[in-house]
């Protein structure tokens, strides 16, 4: 079994909504994705999922110096960053992949698929 990381890449320009237009749409995602999930936690690959706050949230660290350097915000301003993720455990990438595309369908975002690396 190999594990993969499924990113939910998506626009950064959060609503009241998080990335979806509306709330009826927001409440027709988040039960797509939740049922999605569910399917997955109960075929026994799911590993771990979660959701995102907005880029504004986040605080970029840098500890390579002599003194630690935190700003505020993203690491790279962009118009579509991450969003969520999911880490699934399956026999191979084709699994993944029709993994992902159920959830890219789910979640109506685009989905990026890697592996982790298996020499650590």
């Amino acid at each position: 079994m190999a594990r993969y990381l499924l990113s939910v890449m998506g626009r950064q320009d959060h609503t009241a909504f998080g990335g979806y237009d509306s709330e009826e749409e927001m409440r027709e995602g988040m039960a797509e994705t939740g049922a999605f999930n569910a399917r997955l936690a109960e075929r026994g690959v799911l590993v771990f999922v979660d959701g995102l706050e907005a880029p504004a949230t986040a605080t970029v660290v840098d500890g390579r110096g002599s003194a630690p350097i935190l700003t505020d915000g993203p690491f790279i301003e962009s118009k579509e960053g991450l969003n969520g993720l999911w880490i699934i455990e399956v026999p191979d990438l084709d699994e993944a992949l029709t993994i992902a595309q159920e959830a890219s369908r789910a979640c109506r975002e685009l989905v990026e698929v890697r592996p982790f690396a298996r020499d650590w």
